[in-house]
């Protein structure tokens, strides 16, 4: 089962300090077009190779351009036993709709 995280929750969270990893699994030329503050960037076709330099003791929340791809990367974490990553409902989609602030890559 995948847990997911409203554009709106995740904003709040991160203003309160709330210490939350952002992986954007999209492609570099989507990323290249802004991310969330300071955001890692792991593709989603290296997430299974990369997997183990993800943290399990803190929320993580995985995003891609519509939440489809970040779903389906939080699926695979969860067989993993990952019980700590959260899916981006919406994607930067919903994130830029919600008129919240994205950049470059690791920008703050």
């Amino acid at each position: 089962m995948v847990t997911e995280i409203d554009s709106e929750t995740l904003k709040s969270r991160l203003s309160q300090g709330d210490d939350i990893l952002l992986v954007d699994v999209r492609t570099p030329s989507e990323v290249a077009q802004g991310a969330l503050p300071n955001a890692i960037h792991i593709p989603m076709a290296v997430i299974p190779v990369r997997a183990a330099e993800l943290p399990r003791d803190r929320d993580m929340v995985v995003y891609c351009r519509s939440g489809a791809r970040s779903y389906h990367c939080c699926q695979f974490l969860a067989q993993q036993g990952f019980d700590n990553a959260l899916n981006l409902r919406g994607g930067i989609i919903a994130w830029a709709r919600h008129g919240y602030a994205f950049g470059p890559l690791g920008g703050a």
